[in-house]
């Protein structure tokens, strides 16, 4: 895809983040932007600066997780603009770091916004896409877990959303469709992603649990000092909208890191047991 200028983007978990820097970027663009959140303070508060600055932008509260909520979200966007022609469906959540200790809701919370919120969006948006007759592009947000080991819930759902990619890849070129895909998958990034409690919806909440072990704290504490020191959010929008551009199906944006994909690739076809990763 070459031609961004007037075109109309819709990114989800874009009220922060990874998301909200992809807005920003194509809003720089020239492209027509809709903010897609499940918190809705600060999906408001973004769509009043995006105003503010002169870009074309519609916000829309969304629970990705929620088939009816993104038909909806679709609707309102072909309602505003009348076309889509870039998705990112970057919503992301994370649940503590071990399958060990995962509640029902844990699975149900993590799954219905990774990877049901990924699902979600292709099934929705690609057939409106394929319809326009014109370039267009689908960028769904993994992970690094979703090319190694580990990483619990999350993990499975990032690996889930890898496959699922690489599979639609396959289907559009065996059509020969216009529209194109790409997965991200970035390593450390300086997001709020392990405060994603905060938009935990009521019903999928766990019981109230005890303190942290010592154990699983210090972990907590590495991850979210992790995150802190990783790359920002621009950095990762930039390598996204040059993958646009090039149609490029695998984003990778931490090459320091490549060495844990060849790992894992190597374990496997030396049907070698892994040593522990922690999640990316």
């Amino acid at each position: 895809m070459k031609k961004f200028r007037d075109r109309v983007a819709v990114v989800t978990g874009a009220a922060s983040g990874i998301g909200r820097a992809l807005a920003e970027r194509f809003a720089a663009e020239g492209m027509k932007v809709v903010l897609a959140d499940i918190e809705e303070d600060a999906l408001r508060q973004a769509e009043a600066e995006f105003r503010e600055k002169g870009v074309d932008v519609l916000g829309v509260r969304t629970d990705v997780s929620k088939p009816e909520e993104i038909e909806k979200l679709a609707q309102e966007t072909l309602d505003a603009f009348g076309a889509v022609h870039v998705v990112c469906n970057n919503a992301g959540v994370v649940s503590g770091f071990s399958v060990l200790d995962s509640s029902l809701k844990d699975w149900e919370w993590v799954m219905g916004v990774n990877l049901w919120g990924v699902i979600h969006g292709v099934r929705v948006f690609l057939p409106i896409m394929m319809k326009q007759d014109t370039e267009a592009h689908i960028v769904n947000t993994a992970s690094l877990a979703g090319v190694m080991g580990g990483g619990g819930i999350y993990g499975v759902t990032k690996r889930g959303v890898v496959a699922l990619t690489e599979s639609l890849y396959q289907d559009l070129a065996q059509a020969g469709s216009k529209v194109k895909v790409s997965v991200l998958c970035p390593g450390w990034v300086n997001t709020k992603i392990i405060d994603a409690d905060r938009n935990r919806p009521e019903e999928l909440q766990n019981a109230a649990e005890p303190p942290l072990d010592p154990q699983r704290a210090a972990r907590a504490e590495m991850v979210r000092n992790l995150l802190k020191s990783g790359q920002s959010p621009a950095e990762i929008a930039n390598k996204v909208l040059e993958a646009i551009t090039e149609e490029q199906l695998y984003i990778l944006t931490h090459p320091e890191m490549n060495g844990i994909i060849s790992t894992r690739m190597d374990n496997i076809l030396a049907q070698r047991n892994p040593a522990p990763q922690i999640l990316g």
